[in-house]
């Protein structure tokens, strides 16, 4: 009987663990909280380090050239320092410690980036409030198609809104939204650092957007999947005419079909939109100018476009065949603000109805999530 008490005490104290899933995961260093978010708008950072020397704070917010904030130490050898006045938003940072950058080992909440892993700090609000997990969340799903334009086998992500996989909804189709990374991202950029399962999730809600599916696929031609499968990119010659808008070609004839076949979707223009940011801002110039009669919102973001014949004849063939939504973003310090002007311009210049939407702020996911968070109001209506 000791024995089975002693087993069953053994037990007790692995479940206490099991947060940890694995024992030698299990911390058993100094518990801190950080970041801990104060009412009254004070945001305190903390360090369990007690073997450091130097310890500083790094942000996204801090402007270009403002260096790491010093942190000091103190009881029990935890570092600490306190940031006031952060606008509500969704913001990343990390510690350096003597010289090596580390993660907060505390804060649960991590987004990638690329092949980056950041903190995020959430400042509570009403810009950010739609960041937060609502209370009828839709579904997340990898899915994998193949490629023949591409000769691979590719992954994407597709969100389906809260009621999809109803039975009662069985019959019920849906509008697609198309929404597209930009450099150095791929297919789970718009969900692990845009929150646009979040976003969608809370707009459809409060009845501020249509329920729709979107479709995240990975932008990258030579890639599967994200790096972070550990799947060898193709090698691809991109001096190749071939491939000059093989991703964009691909999009409009493979994953376009494979949607529609695959999901319960609305297969015509009227429920088609498509928006991408930077890289992929550029993939939906392309998408909508070569494929006119594809997609009725087209939303661009952070984005350049050169005045040229081409172009503004491919704009006329837009105008001719007819839009309902044209919608572009972009931030006032964006590096790409004058050539966001010059699609403005050209677009006004040959009469095509749009919007064009100057937010606060450069080249950044703050941006991104609002422009999601706005035009998605807007689409399929």
């Amino acid at each position: 009987m000791k024995k089975v008490l002693t087993i069953l005490a053994a037990l007790l104290l692995l479940a206490g663990a099991a947060s940890a899933q694995e024992i030698a995961n299990f911390n058993r260093g100094q518990q801190v909280d950080s970041p801990q978010v104060l009412s009254d708008g004070r945001i305190i950072f903390r360090l369990a380090a007690d073997y450091a020397t130097v310890v500083t704070l790094s942000g996204n917010w801090m402007a270009q050239g403002e260096g790491p904030i010093p942190m000091k130490k103190g009881e029990g050898g935890v570092w600490e320092v306190t940031v006031t006045d952060l606008e509500p938003e969704i913001y990343t940072y990390n510690f350096n410690v003597d010289g090596v950058p580390v993660n907060d080992p505390v804060n649960y909440r991590v987004q990638r980036d690329g092949t980056r892993f950041l903190n995020m700090l959430f400042v509570p609000g009403k810009r950010s409030e739609v960041y937060n997990e609502a209370s009828r969340r839709g579904n997340l799903t990898t899915v994998w198609y193949d490629s023949a334009m591409l000769g691979i086998n590719r992954r994407m992500v597709v969100y389906t809104p809260y009621g999809y996989d109803d039975p009662a909804n069985k019959k019920v189709k849906y509008p697609v939204l198309y929404l597209l990374h930009g450099g150095g991202g791929d297919e789970e950029a718009w969900t692990s650092m845009g929150r646009a399962a979040e976003i969608l999730d809370n707009l459809i809600e409060r009845r501020e957007a249509v329920p729709m599916i979107v479709v995240m696929p990975n932008g990258n031609p030579n890639q599967q999947a994200a790096q972070t499968l550990g799947i060898e990119p193709t090698n691809i010659n991109y001096r190749d005419p071939y491939y000059a808008n093989a991703y964009v070609n691909s999009l409009v004839t493979e994953i376009i079909p494979f949607i529609e076949k695959h999901f319960r979707v609305n297969a015509k223009p009227e429920f088609r939109a498509i928006a991408g940011l930077s890289m992929g801002g550029g993939h939906t110039l392309t998408a909508s100018q070569l494929y006119p009669s594809v997609f009725d919102y087209i939303c661009p973001l952070s984005i350049s476009s050169q005045d040229t014949p081409e172009i503004r004849s491919q704009l006329r063939a837009l105008k001719k065949d007819g839009y309902k939504l044209y919608w572009v973003g972009v931030g006032n310090t964006d590096f790409l603000y004058e050539g966001a002007q010059t699609l403005d311009r050209i677009l006004t210049e040959e009469g095509l109805q749009h919007t064009f939407y100057v937010s606060e702020g450069g080249h950044e996911w703050k941006n991104w999530r609002l422009y999601l968070q706005t035009f998605t109001k807007l689409l399929f209506k």
